[in-house]
């Protein structure tokens, strides 16, 4: 057969979507010959200006090339975009947001110690006891203090009607005309006189003594608060001045936040702070109560022969110092113990943060680590220093209890006669 007839065997639908082919081989896409015989007529070239239009299918396929291709890029400048992004937010949060994960619970401990000393005879407390200011912490044994002020009291009486008598002596003869007496025996009794006042007055801060000495065999609490770390027994000597008792002060906790100097622009005093202990998920309250103004350099201790002794650094990679900053505990949530020592994440709330709407903190985490790298970044907040050093100090101080153990040596009369008593005495 020819070519004719081989044409002529197979047979052709121009109306269907596929064109069969005489030797069985694979059935070949309408569009597909069409696109074929368009490529081929247009190599040719043929009659006139005709040019065969594309089909449909080859231009929803340069579409979707095209589509794809954009995605791509969009997709890449999409990742690199939330990258930036996620960079910027956790440079701001890691680097330059006030927060510590270097935190601890602070308490001030009152160190108890006897005034006097002796053997304790009474314990009243127990360990990781709740007292009151002005408990009874043990009893040392008084009954030597009780023989002091026993002598004490006999001596005053002593030195008592010793003035009395110097003073009837001297009245006497302030009484007596010159005949009787001499100027300077007159000098020699108001001497007496004066002496003996002396003695009675020094017998009276004796006596009293010895019965503030008899009070404090009785030690107490100086603050309300919790025993702790109580070590001490009954048949243990207590010696004066040296500390057997700790009590911590229930109202003192505070909360310190070692935060690195690269944050320290975004700390002021009065600031609200936020502190979670690492057992419990709510957060104690407080606010900013000082900053440390200094902190222990290791360059400034001499070395061997008084030389300085400077640390060697790297030049590209510097660590950051942390400076102390102390957090006033405002409000505790009801089941969360303080106890000293405790860890905690200590954050740094601007007084801003709760005025601003999301868009503006999202634009904050992502502008401000942006300033800070390409420019001078944040300025540091005005009056932080100012507010720091309006603060007054605050003076704790324990009452003193004065009270006269005898009546005053110009109280004793001496009762002879009606004329001395009368008469003008010494001063």
């Amino acid at each position: 057969m020819g070519v004719a007839q081989a044409r002529d065997a197979a047979p052709r639908r121009h109306d269907d979507a596929t064109v069969e082919t005489p030797s069985g081989a694979d059935t070949i896409d309408r569009s597909d010959l069409d696109e074929l015989v368009a490529r081929d007529t247009s190599d040719r070239g043929t009659e006139g200006d005709w040019q065969p239009v594309p089909s449909t299918r080859s231009r929803r396929r340069a579409i979707g090339h095209f589509l794809a291709s954009a995605g791509r890029h969009l997709a890449t400048v999409a990742i690199a975009l939330i990258a930036i992004l996620i960079s910027a937010a956790t440079w701001q949060h890691y680097v330059t947001a006030p927060w510590t994960r270097n935190g601890s619970v602070r308490v001030q401990v009152a160190n108890v110690a006897p005034q006097v000393a002796g053997k304790i005879v009474e314990l009243r407390v127990a360990d990781n006891q709740f007292v009151h200011k002005g408990d009874v912490l043990y009893v040392i044994d008084p009954f030597d203090f009780e023989v002091a002020v026993h002598v004490g009291k006999a001596l005053v009486d002593q030195r008592a009607a010793d003035l009395e008598v110097k003073r009837a002596e001297f009245d006497r003869r302030q009484h007596l005309t010159d005949l009787a007496t001499t100027p300077e025996e007159q000098q020699i009794f108001a001497g007496n006189a004066m002496q003996a006042k002396a003695a009675y007055e020094a017998a009276a801060h004796q006596l009293a003594q010895a019965e503030l000495n008899l009070k404090r065999t009785n030690v107490v609490s100086p603050v309300d608060g919790y025993v702790t770390n109580l070590l001490l027994r009954v048949g243990d000597y207590a010696v004066t001045g040296v500390s057997n008792v700790s009590v911590i002060d229930a109202s003192s906790f505070w909360i310190d936040g070692y935060f690195e100097e690269t944050k320290m622009a975004r700390i002021c005093v009065g600031d609200r702070a936020e502190a979670q202990l690492i057992g419990y998920a709510k957060p104690i309250l407080g606010h900013v109560k000082t900053v440390t103004r200094g902190i222990s350099a290791s360059n400034a201790t001499a070395g061997t022969q008084g030389l300085p002794n400077v640390d060697p650094i790297y030049t590209w990679v510097r660590l950051a110092q942390r400076v102390p900053v102390r957090v006033a505990i405002d409000t505790v949530p009801p089941d969360v113990p303080l106890v000293s020592g405790m860890t905690a994440t200590v954050t740094i709330r601007q007084p801003d943060a709760e005025r601003r709407s999301w868009f503006d903190q999202a634009r904050a985490s992502l502008v401000d680590p942006l300033a800070d790298w390409f420019g001078e970044g944040r300025p540091p907040r005005q009056h932080c220093l100012q507010a720091a050093s309006e603060q007054r100090p605050e003076i704790e101080a324990l009452p003193i209890a004065r009270e006269p153990a005898i009546p005053p040596a110009e109280t004793i009369a001496p009762g002879l006669t009606p004329g001395i008593d009368a008469s003008p005495r010494p001063r």
